[in-house]
C-alpha cells in the first residue's frame, strides 16, 4: 500500500513494521521516522489506528489467559519465516478445533480424540 505522496520513509516500510512499533519493539529513532510518517500519511495513520484497536480488543478479550510456552514458540517461529520471506512449511500447519483442545490449552494426542 502506498498513498502515491513522496515520504522520508515509505509506506510498504512503515506497513511491513507496523507491529514492531505497536510493540515498542523498535529503535527509538526508527519509531520517531514512523511518528512523523503518521503525521503526514493519513492512509498509514488509519492502518496505524486500526490495528491499534485490534490489539487493544484482543488483549482486553484474552490478555489474562496464559499461552504455552511451545505454542508461542511456534507462533513466533512461524512469524520469522514470514519475515524472512520463506514459505511455511504444510506439514506444520495444524488447524485446531474446540474439541482439540483441552482446558489446559494443550494439544491433545489424535489417539485421545476418538
Amino acid at each position: 500500500m502506498s498513498c502515491g505522496e513522496p515520504h522520508e520513509t515509505d509506506c510498504s516500510e512503515v506497513l511491513d513494521h507496523l507491529y514492531e512499533f505497536l510493540d515498542r519493539e523498535m529503535p527509538d529513532s526508527d519509531c520517531t521516522k514512523f511518528e512523523t510518517h503518521f503525521e503526514e500519511c493519513s492512509p498509514c495513520l488509519e492502518k496505524y489506528g486500526l490495528e491499534q484497536a485490534v490489539k487493544k480488543l484482543v488483549k482486553r478479550c484474552c490478555g489474562h489467559d496464559d499461552v504455552p510456552s511451545d505454542l508461542r514458540a511456534k507462533v513466533m517461529g512461524r512469524i520469522e519465516l514470514i519475515r524472512a520471506g520463506e514459505p511455511v512449511p504444510a506439514s506444520d500447519v495444524h488447524t485446531t478445533t474446540s474439541r482439540d483442545v483441552p482446558a489446559t490449552g494443550q494439544d491433545v494426542p489424535a489417539t485421545a480424540q476418538e
